[in-house]
């Protein structure tokens, strides 16, 4: 759907007043179009041959996540067993 001149003239506008006001906020929406519109244009639906690994980050977090589960996991089981086996003495 595109926009009517009136709409367009508005917009521009508010462009401009933008960044006049705030040059490095109209610099960081600038490179994030840049970055938005390379991103469209090099990937299509149909390509899957340029899978994104995750980051490293995600992976550390996804193993620390474990870890911790794992661990009170192993302390709730400890827990029990020996709850029961006291309970089994007296």
């Amino acid at each position: 759907m595109a926009w009517s001149q009136d709409e367009e003239r508005m917009l521009a506008m508010i462009e401009r007043h933008l960044s006049d006001e705030d040059p490095r906020l109209a610099a960081r929406l600038e490179s994030f179009n840049e970055r938005v519109e390379r991103g469209e244009h090099g990937r299509r639906r149909g390509d899957r041959r340029r899978r994104r690994r995750p980051r490293r980050s995600t992976v550390v977090i996804a193993v620390s996540w474990l870890l911790i589960a794992t661990l009170i996991a192993t302390l709730l089981i400890m827990a029990f067993r020996h709850d029961a086996a006291a309970a089994l003495v007296f």
